[in-house]
């Protein structure tokens, strides 16, 4: 069995969504982060590293009594990729990483078993990133070898960089599920997550 753990990016100041915190609102019942935290527990072995920033304390309150993993990134007014950077440090040796953000709530345990699954079908020495048409989605799944590679640069930690510098050690995957391309950033779509899960329900 592949062993995999996961990086949640939950640092960000969340400023397209106005005056409020978009991991700390409600999608059916549950914070948005804790949500996140049980779908990556749900299809993984290894630990889930949050990585928090912007109303951490506020957002660990949110994932009290969850065993996801806090770190917080002293950094994270400097942008994602020093989040991603504090999330790699923590990361336990051996495990492949998957990388992902915390507000992507139409994402299921069943999606990241397929891209696990999808990874380690292709190649699994390459960094392994959802494509559907031309859109790039998340997570992506980094291999454990790659680690120390995406953390070599101090000016510029983390995938950016290194996945469009280094094409050789990226495959994109075509997996079609929504849940990767989807993202709640702005009222509006927050709108219509609650509308789309009271239709379902």
């Amino acid at each position: 069995m592949v062993e995999v753990c996961a990086i949640l990016l939950a640092a960000g100041l969340s400023r397209r969504m106005g005056d409020r915190n978009k991991l700390l609102l409600p999608v059916a019942g549950v914070r948005m982060i804790r949500r996140m935290v049980d779908t990556y527990r749900a299809a993984i072995n290894g630990p889930v590293i949050v990585v928090t920033g912007h109303e951490a304390e506020a957002v660990a309150a949110a994932l009290e009594g969850s065993e996801a993993k806090l770190v917080f990134n002293p950094d994270f007014a400097q942008g994602q990729p020093t989040s991603v950077a504090c999330g790699l440090r923590h990361a336990p040796e051996g495990y492949d990483i998957l990388i992902g953000l915390g507000d992507q709530p139409f994402l299921t345990g069943d999606d990241l078993n397929t891209l696990i699954a999808a990874h380690a079908a292709a190649d699994p020495t390459r960094i392994s990133i959802p494509m559907m048409q031309t859109q790039r989605g998340n997570p992506i799944l980094v291999p454990s070898s790659l680690k120390d590679r995406l953390l070599a640069d101090p000016r510029a930690p983390g995938c950016k960089k290194f996945t469009r510098e280094n094409p050789d050690h990226v495959q994109f995957l075509t997996i079609a599920a929504q849940g990767f391309y989807a993202d709640i950033d702005t009222p509006e779509a927050y709108r219509a997550l609650t509308s789309t899960l009271e239709t379902s329900t």
